[in-house]
């Protein structure tokens, strides 16, 4: 079974929701530019990306850790977007973060699980490291604008990063309780269409779930303790 191709003119119907959100934000005033801005972005990246992987499928291991240092680096500077100020001096913290919990889960899942042949098989490894350190990134940003906001409220460190940290994990745990009963996710729905066993395809999504907990929960928590100081100058924690 082949997936079916689709057609420019079918893919287009896919953005009438997006413009159904697009002239809700318009007309109560939100940040439309923003929306339109991210979307513009998103087409273009994965229009460049489809043509990118093709080189990079066909390449040595060099090329792949140059992406997956690329990856990681976005990531981390990303996941910063909901800090105000001081985003430069919290970098290094979100790097190391990002690279202690999302590099550590992708060398257990690529070589203890998968055992890559060879290694670095780029058709697996960047989909993965993608995988992983977007859930580093998204638990990252989520916790520190909550850490910000905690502090900003006048709240003890230690009580904020906990309140930081089960914020953070909101979003994959309640994906935990939905996935097979709500949705089927990404992974799992792409290797179904392509004629995959729903056994097999279970078998690979519980390995996908367990490594974006994992990543999600250790990227948080690294950051979280490398980060003594986040929220308005003068705020010493």
């Amino acid at each position: 079974m082949s997936i079916a191709t689709i057609p420019v003119d079918q893919l287009l119907l896919s953005f009438l929701p997006v413009a159904a959100v697009l002239v809700v934000m318009w007309r109560w005033e939100l940040r439309l530019g923003h929306a339109i801005h991210a979307l513009t972005r998103m087409l273009v990246q994965l229009l460049l990306i489809g043509y990118v992987l093709v080189i990079i499928f066909e390449s040595g291991p060099g090329t792949t850790l140059i992406v997956l240092i690329v990856m990681a680096v976005a990531s981390s500077w990303i996941a910063l977007n909901t800090v105000e100020s001081g985003k430069s001096s919290l970098f290094p913290a979100s790097l190391v973060a990002v690279l202690l919990g999302g590099g550590l889960t992708l060398l257990l899942i690529t070589q203890g699980v998968l055992r890559l042949e060879p290694w670095y098989r780029p058709s697996y490894m960047i989909p993965l490291a993608g995988m992983i350190f977007a859930s580093s990134m998204t638990g990252i940003s989520l916790a520190s604008e909550r850490l910000n906001a905690e502090l900003g409220n006048g709240c003890g460190y230690e009580k904020a990063r906990n309140i930081a940290f089960r914020a953070a994990m909101i979003p994959v745990t309640n994906t935990l309780f939905a996935v097979g009963l709500i949705s089927l996710p990404g992974m799992m729905t792409g290797q179904i269409l392509s004629g995959v066993s729903p056994f097999i395809a279970a078998r690979y999504q519980i390995m996908v779930m367990c490594m974006i907990f994992g990543a999600t929960g250790i990227s948080t928590a690294c950051f979280l303790r490398l980060v003594p100081r986040l929220g308005p100058p003068g705020k010493t924690v």
